[in-house]
């Protein structure tokens, strides 16, 4: 066995020396390990304590600072609601002075010792003694009292609200009455406007025949009054149905509709195509409608004819006339059926895509639809002359029974004549007028045969005018008539040198003599039905004489004129308390109405004026002064001075029409009331 060395003492103690020294080290190290790690540990404990800290006493400062201002806030509410008390209560307190100084005021007039009511305690508030004595004996106390007397405010408090309850709720179901009876009002003048709408075009047809009918009477008759007056025979006429066109209407042959056009040239047919197209535009009858719209397709193609022949003629281009009346031809001997159907065949000829020659068909389709519309008139028309047929023969009965009446009464005259003078009976006044006219009749004599024409005699401008043979005359006068009876309408026209000769004939002169004539005539029947008017044709002289520029140039002249003035009783309380009818008091004048004449104006395009004029210090009476231009002198009448009547509706006229200026006017009647 090996042998062990040992080991000395020595060398133990060193080594564990060594070792001990390393233990404190190690130790010191961890110590101090330790000690660095609780300081830092320390450190963070307290930066986290000091956050905390801090933000704890952030907090109690904020709370605090929202405590101070809700706490602000609340005193402030405090505050304003004790101010707005106060306000109230010194409100209440103004209010309540100012009562107290009205009443003082009301009483301070009077004194306990002075007073008309003799109360010698007028300053003290009333008391009723007696019924509280009452109460007292009845064993009602003071309290009791009082509370029925607040009970009983309490229920007139009560009643009053009640009533004013009521009268809003009246208030208010008067204010929807109201809106409801504005709603109707609003709704029924709605339905009236709209109404007077719906019965403007009825007016506006109305008036257009009207305006025919004038013109057809008055033998001035344009195309479309011939072709309104087919539409008045289109149907039955009833006999209550009366016009004033009756016989003129049957006089006035009617051919087709659609021969009207033949005469006319182009600004007649297009003046003819736009009143088509007004009745066209008004008409809601569908016979009527159709009527129109048939016209309006012939009108409108004879108006691109000849447009079409005024340009061509313009440029002396080739025109198509031989096309056109091969056409016509064609198409002319056919009736509407054979129309239809042929232009059914032309629609599917078109439409097959043979080689045709398109243009010629189409020109054909669109001849074909205005002889269609031809074909349809010529129906209405026969219908038109069926009517006015029976119209006629109507007619020819009527005149006549009326002629056999005559006839009778005639004989029954002549038999008369045979009889004894002391039984025959006295003839009438018609009779008596005839008899007069008889006898009034002027027998021939030689004097009124105008002479015979000596050649010798002939003037200068009779020997330069052209020499006609007679039967050539009669010749074109015969194929002028012939041409004027082959139509049934020939549009007048009058030319410019006619027109102008016309002119120069003063048809104003005339016109301005039969107007004055009818004024007078209608001016004395107006008196003979109304006794209240009289004439008034007495002029007023003027105080200074007045003196026109134009003397030197026209002769002044005085206007003609015919004035009335309308005189009448004025029943005020005076008059009928002293005055009746059987007495009645003195007429007043109530008005005047001037017609003065002014024909013959040389400037026709300023109207005459009229103006008053004050005569000194005489106030019942005024001037009215006339003025007009040349050749006319100023005329002025005394008129009673009283305010005018400026309405139309009670009677005011102040026109200037074809050379009359009529002032027509009532005075203003004035009613006092107490």
């Amino acid at each position: 066995m090996p042998r062990s060395r040992s080991r000395s003492p020595r060398r133990d103690r060193d080594s564990h020396r060594d070792r001990r020294r390393t233990d404190s080290v190690d130790s010191r190290d961890r110590r101090r390990d330790d000690r660095r790690r609780r300081e830092k540990d320390e450190e963070r404990g307290h930066g986290e304590k000091r956050s905390r800290y801090e933000d704890d006493g952030r907090r109690r400062r904020e709370d605090s600072r929202s405590r101070t201002r809700s706490r602000e806030r609340k005193k402030e509410s405090r505050r304003d609601k004790s101010k707005e008390r106060k306000e109230r209560k010194e409100e209440k307190k103004r209010q309540k002075e100012a009562e107290q100084i009205r009443q003082l005021a009301e009483l301070s007039v009077y004194n306990p010792v002075d007073n008309p009511f003799h109360d010698a305690n007028l300053n003290q508030q009333f008391k009723w003694h007696k019924k509280s004595e009452k109460e007292k004996k009845s064993g009602l106390s003071a309290a009791e009292a009082q509370a029925r007397d607040m009970a009983r405010r309490q229920e007139a408090k009560e009643e009053l609200e009640r009533l004013n309850r009521r009268r809003a709720e009246r208030e208010a179901e008067m204010e929807l009455r109201e809106e409801e009876e504005a709603k109707m009002a609003r709704l029924q003048e709605s339905a009236q406007m709209a109404e007077w709408i719906a019965k403007e075009g009825d007016f506006q047809l109305e008036q257009e025949r009207k305006r025919s009918i004038i013109r057809l009477k008055e033998r001035r008759a344009k195309a479309i009054d011939f072709l309104s007056l087919n539409l008045k025979y289109a149907h039955p006429q009833d006999e209550e149905e009366d016009d004033g066109l009756d016989a003129a209407g049957l006089d006035i042959d009617l051919d087709e509709p659609y021969n009207i056009l033949d005469n006319l040239n182009l600004a007649q047919t297009e003046e003819l195509h736009d009143d088509i197209q007004r009745y066209l535009r008004l008409e809601e009858t569908d016979v009527h409608i159709d009527f129109w719209t048939n016209m309006m397709v012939v009108c409108k193609a004879r108006l691109d004819d000849l447009r079409q022949q005024a340009s061509e003629g313009r440029r002396g281009g080739p025109s198509n006339g031989g096309v056109e009346s091969s056409i016509s031809a064609l198409l002319s001997d056919k009736n509407y059926d054979q129309l239809v159907e042929l232009q059914r065949s032309i629609q599917a000829k078109l439409s097959s895509g043979d080689p045709i020659d398109v243009d010629y068909w189409e020109g054909l389709l669109k001849s074909l639809l205005v002889w269609k519309a031809k074909a349809k008139l010529k129906a209405l028309h026969e219908v038109v002359v069926r009517n006015r047929l029976e119209q006629l023969r109507k007619r020819q009965r009527d005149e006549a029974i009326q002629a056999q009446v005559e006839l009778l009464g005639k004989a029954a005259i002549e038999s008369t004549k045979q009889w004894p003078a002391e039984v025959r009976p006295l003839p009438s006044q018609q009779e008596e007028d005839e008899a007069m006219e008889i006898d009034e009749v002027e027998p021939y004599t030689r004097d009124m045969t105008p002479p015979l024409f000596e050649p010798g005699r002939l003037s200068y401008e009779d020997r330069q005018l052209q020499i006609v043979d007679p039967l050539e005359e009669l010749k074109a006068l015969m194929e002028l008539r012939r041409s004027v009876a082959a139509t049934r309408f020939v549009p007048k026209a009058i030319e410019e040198e006619a027109a102008e000769e016309v002119i120069t004939e003063k048809p104003v002169v005339i016109d301005a003599f039969t107007r004055e004539l009818n004024y007078r005539m209608d001016a004395e029947a107006d008196l003979e039905e109304d006794d209240e008017e009289e004439l008034f044709n007495v002029e007023a002289s003027l105080a200074n004489p007045v003196t026109y520029t134009w003397e030197d140039k026209y002769r002044p002249r005085k206007p003609r004129y015919l004035n009335r003035v309308h005189t009448g009783y004025e029943w005020n309380k005076y008059n009928q308390t002293h005055y009746d009818t059987d007495n009645p008091p003195p007429k007043v004048v109530q008005g005047y109405k001037f017609n003065i004449f002014y024909p013959d104006l040389i400037d026709k395009s300023k109207a005459p004026t009229y103006k008053l004029i004050k005569q000194g210090p005489n106030e019942d009476t005024i001037l009215l002064l006339f003025t007009a231009g040349p050749p006319y002198e100023d005329i002025a009448f005394q008129i009673v001075n009283r305010d005018w009547e400026h309405s139309h509706k009670r009677g005011f006229r102040s026109t200037f029409d074809r050379g009359c200026l009529s002032l027509w006017f009532n005075f203003r009647r004035n009613f006092y009331r107490k």
